[in-house]
């Protein structure tokens, strides 16, 4: 995992284009432009712009259950010594789409999506439990997912 640069503040634009974005990431170049006073062609260079900056991606959110992922789960990492090289490891496996590290009872908070209980034992005992640094896991299975928004808006 590549160390990020700086970035840039956000002038008054770009975060209108993201926030027209977060509302429906399928609205076209054009309906955003009209919104922010900028060309189709200016809004999809800030678009390009805003993504290879890592401000941020679009991407379609979907319902794990419907593609076939029967489980979710969050899992809670406790790691002996540096933080950083077990967080890389989690966030390089297929099963897991959200790392972070935290201050608190655990180091780390994992979400994993899988397809069984069985492939999440599998994944939590024979993938991330063997990562040197781990020395404790605490599963917190999703029962029902209540919200989920990518909207917050932006400051």
């Amino acid at each position: 995992m590549t160390k990020k640069q700086p970035r840039a503040a956000l002038d008054d634009v770009s975060k209108a284009i993201i926030e027209q974005l977060q509302q429906d990431g399928r609205r076209s170049y054009a309906a955003i432009g009209k919104v922010v006073g900028l060309s189709e062609a200016a809004v999809r260079q800030r678009v390009q712009r805003l993504v290879d900056g890592g401000v941020m991606q679009v991407v379609a959110v979907t319902d794990p259950l419907e593609l076939g992922f029967a489980r979710q789960a969050m899992v809670g990492v406790r790691v002996n010594g540096p933080m950083e090289p077990v967080a890389d490891a989690i966030a390089d496996l297929d099963e897991v789409d959200y790392v972070v590290i935290t201050a608190g009872a655990y180091d780390l908070l994992v979400e994993v999506v899988c397809e069984s209980d069985e492939h999440l034992l599998e994944v939590i005992s024979s993938k991330i439990r063997r990562i040197s640094g781990v020395v404790g896991t605490e599963t917190f299975m999703y029962l029902k997912l209540r919200k989920q928004t990518y909207s917050w808006g932006v400051r």
